[in-house]
Formats: C-alpha cells, structure tokens, sequence
C-alpha cells in the first residue's frame, strides 16, 4: 500500500483523472442506466462521485461532512463539476502537506470502486488503472472488515486469485466480479 502521503496523493490524483474521464464519456442516455451500487441509477452515481470529492475536500480542510444525504441527480455539465472538485480535493490535501492515517488512500479507493461502477454500468470499454485499484485493494483489506463494512459495502464476493486488479477490488467491496 502506498505508505507516503506523496505517493498516496498521487494515488487519488490518478483515480480522480480516471473517474473524470469515465465520467466524460457518459451520455445523456445513459443516465437512467442501473449500477452495481444499490438503489443507484448512473446519474446518482456520477452526484455521489461529485459529493464525495466535496466531502472529503471538506474534511481535510477541518470541516464536518455530513454524509447522510443522498445524493440528487446530475445536472448541468457533470464532467465540468466533477474535475473542478477533484481538483478542489487535491488543492486540499497539497495545502495541508501532510495526512494522518489512513489519508488521502482511502479516499482513492472510494473513487476507484466508484470508478469501476461507472465504467461497468455504461459498459465502457476502457482500461482503468491497475495500479489505483491495487492500492486501494490494499487500503480496504486492511481497513474493512466484516463488522464493519455497513450499508456502503455488502459481503465479499469471490474472485478468483489471478482476476484483475478491479475485478478483485469490486469483488472485495461486494459487487458482482463477474
């Protein structure tokens, strides 16, 4: 796992740069699209990837987020919000020069499986980042466990040893690898 905050900030800047280019590459019909995240059509999913670079961006700066509030649907130029915040969160983090633990890794994984959600639902044929998703399936295996994966992650799936990086890390979050 990336165990420097440069080398876990450079993490969550590639997950960003590659959910923003997914993000990029959604059309307007395939907003309504279901995903692997629960109850979360494409366009709830693209707000909750928008929402989440806000929070955190908020959390590093000292501030509370409050993560209860689903997120509304996309509206406007998503791709345009998405970056702006992405880039908002970075700015955040390069400001504070430093993280405690876990830091900027855990939220590279949060964007990662997002990512991969997204790509998925959308069935883009793209080549996400292996080693973003090797990170992240780092951080989450040693971070998440059964007692408290919540409402945000169902059971781990099976996938098999030699499976991908994102098949591995999706399948470790509960999503369906195959």
């Amino acid at each position: 796992m990336a165990d420097s905050f440069d080398q876990q900030l450079d993490v969550l800047r590639r997950a960003l740069d590659q959910a923003g280019d997914a993000i990029a590459e959604v059309t307007e019909e395939q907003l309504s699209l279901s995903t692997p995240c629960p109850d979360w059509d494409v366009t709830q999913l693209i707000s909750h990837l928008i929402q989440d670079a806000e929070r955190f961006t908020l959390g590093v700066q000292g501030g509370e987020a409050d993560w209860t509030t689903r997120p509304e649907p996309v509206t406007g130029d998503w791709v345009a919000d998405f970056r702006s915040a992405a880039d908002e969160l970075v700015a955040a983090w390069q400001d504070k020069g430093s993280a405690d633990p876990p830091g900027p890794i855990w939220q590279a994984a949060e964007i990662a499986i997002h990512t991969w959600d997204l790509v998925r639902a959308t069935d883009q044929q793209r080549e996400l980042d292996a080693g973003v998703a090797e990170q992240a399936l780092a951080f989450m295996s040693a971070a998440l466990t059964p007692e408290n994966r919540g409402d945000a992650f169902a059971d781990e799936r099976e996938a098999p040893v030699d499976a991908p990086a994102y098949v591995r890390l999706a399948a470790f979050a509960g999503r369906e690898p195959a």
